[in-house]
């Protein structure tokens, strides 16, 4: 028998006007889909709406990251707010720190130094190995003008790296993908762009269109069944007596239909395995994540969230434990990369929607505060340091929040151009300016868009003429020279030409037109000098 799902409370006036106001902001578009269990926290999900958004390409396709060996990005989301004081303590101005905080402030005696001016908490000390082989930075004061201290507002902020209160806006690394794969929609790859694990509350792969290019997991053993089933949701449960149960089974079965990634994923998490054992809330999510790494998924994009950081009581317990389960995670998640050789390949990232007030409030908690560090990890790092302005703990705003320093959209260029090898314009068109680059000891590898010192005169240039790129190279002296074809993520397409040229003008071409429509870089070396130059094919 049909079971009556519209007898819940607040659906009408008669149930009072507050449970009724309740009522309809509540029920959303998205909780409509929750109650029909499309939808659900801790679940693999739909990803977006309309259903058709899904089954996107990949950042990775184009790039060489499908045979293992393109560089991956993992963003770790601290959900709630992150207090970046209790996580990389100031101890140069330790007595200013503790008078704010009588009650959570981290004890000299449970603080380990990373350098003469800031320490962490010695729960963090799972962290120290990283650090002392050069795998760890720390960015501090990192926020944004006139912040906002909204949870929802604050994290669209950082994660579209805009200011626009449109609700279908796009993502920094959604906008990252469109903007170096723009025909993404008419030529789908077999892997997915980007995964998020651990919830689907981010708008980080968002698309122009508000369309996740994001495929969500919840967990391993979710993974699993869906690799014996064949289909994300189960048709076996549905009571098809009334109209309601019509609607889910069509729902569901659109939902199967369209989730092109389930093969894939399953796949790549089968042949996967992780070489240690992980623990805690984040540790199940890496486990996944360097499964699918290992598994030869080609994604290089991961989501990743820790959520309890809004901590406005009672936080000194609290706190610990998140940093312990994110110290520990982090540490094992590079332990399992590297026994398989692949930490080289991965930079991790935290990010958090705002940091906690300097002083301490009234429920031994801390308050929405403003700039907090991000910490970066990864062999990539090619050093450890603590980057960033030191933060001022008697220098605050109106409110009593540190000022920030640098503009988290500094940190998001310098890892789109230095690690990700974005070309530096196609990076200021993703985050709509140019923000300053930060030296946080990435380098783009194998394509530089800054050309190296010149110790001859070779002057570049190239247009397309039908299916054919014409690279012209103009020597004032003979030289050997070798001119290379590659996309912007640094894939290898061809050597257009390799041997001796006389002084003068030269034209080499190459067929183009298997390729589509895409930007790519010609690279010319004489083995002295290196130059580049950037086409959009048409």
């Amino acid at each position: 028998m049909c079971k009556d799902h519209n007898n819940r409370k607040g659906e009408s006036l008669a149930h009072g006007q507050k449970e009724h106001n309740s009522d309809h902001s509540k029920w959303s578009r998205r909780n409509f889909l929750y109650s029909l269990g499309v939808m659900g926290g801790g679940t693999v999900t739909l990803a977006g709406l309309p259903v058709s958004s899904l089954g996107m390409s990949s950042l990775s396709a184009a790039g060489g990251a499908a045979n293992g060996d393109g560089r991956i990005l993992v963003m770790i989301r601290l959900k709630g707010g992150n207090d970046g004081l209790n996580t990389i303590i100031p101890t140069f101005d330790y007595g200013t720190y503790a008078a704010n905080r009588p009650t959570i402030a981290v004890e000299q005696s449970d603080i380990t130094q990373l350098t003469d001016k800031f320490g962490i908490p010695s729960i963090m000390d799972p962290l120290k190995g990283l650090w002392d082989t050069g795998q760890m930075k720390v960015v501090n004061s990192v926020g944004y003008e006139d912040p906002n201290l909204s949870h929802f507002e604050s994290i669209d902020i950082w994660s579209s790296g805009t200011r626009s209160n449109d609700p279908a806006r796009s993502g920094w690394l959604g906008r990252t993908y469109v903007n170096q794969y723009p025909d993404y929609l008419e030529n789908p790859s077999p892997i997915p762009p980007a995964v998020k694990i651990g919830g689907p509350d981010s708008i980080l792969f968002f698309d122009d269109n508000g369309a996740d290019l994001g495929f969500n997991v919840g967990n391993a053993a979710e993974i699993d069944a869906i690799g014996d089933s064949g289909t994300v949701f189960s048709l076996d449960v549905i009571d098809n007596e009334c109209y309601y149960g019509d609607q889910v089974e069509f729902l569901r079965t659109m939902a199967n239909s369209t989730y092109r990634y389930v093969d894939v994923i399953s796949e790549a998490f089968q042949q996967g395995s992780n070489a240690v054992e992980y623990s805690g809330e984040l540790g199940e999510q890496l486990s996944i994540v360097s499964r699918m790494i290992k598994g030869n998924l080609g994604t290089q994009l991961y989501l990743v969230t820790l959520n309890g950081f809004d901590t406005h009581v009672n936080q000194a317990n609290s706190h610990r434990n998140l940093m312990n389960d994110l110290s520990e995670s982090i540490a094992t998640f590079y332990e399992d990369l590297g026994i398989d050789g692949l930490d080289n390949d991965v930079l991790t990232m935290t990010f958090s929607e705002f940091g906690r007030r300097v002083q301490q409030n009234a429920s031994d908690g801390t308050d929405h505060g403003t700039a907090a560090p991000v910490l970066l990890f990864g062999p990539g790092l090619n050093g450890e340091g603590i980057l960033g302005d030191d933060p001022d703990l008697s220098d605050l705003d109106n409110s009593g929040n540190l000022k920030y320093g640098t503009d988290f959209r500094s940190l998001y260029s310098s890892i789109l151009e230095y690690w990700l090898c974005i070309d530096p314009s196609a990076v200021d068109d993703i985050l709509g300016e140019a923000y300053p680059r930060m030296d946080i000891g990435l380098q783009c590898s194998p394509i530089s868009s800054t050309s190296a010192p010149v110790q001859q005169t070779i002057a570049h240039s190239a247009y397309q003429s039908q299916n054919l790129l014409n690279i012209k190279v103009q020597l004032n002296r003979p030289d050997q020279i070798k001119v290379d074809l590659y996309t912007i993520l640094g894939q290898h397409l061809a050597v257009v030409h390799n041997g001796y040229v006389s002084a003068g003008p030269h034209t080499f071409n190459t067929p183009v037109g298997q390729y589509g429509k895409i930007p790519v870089f010609y690279r010319i070396t004489n083995g002295q000098t290196q130059l580049t130059g950037k086409v959009v094919l048409r």
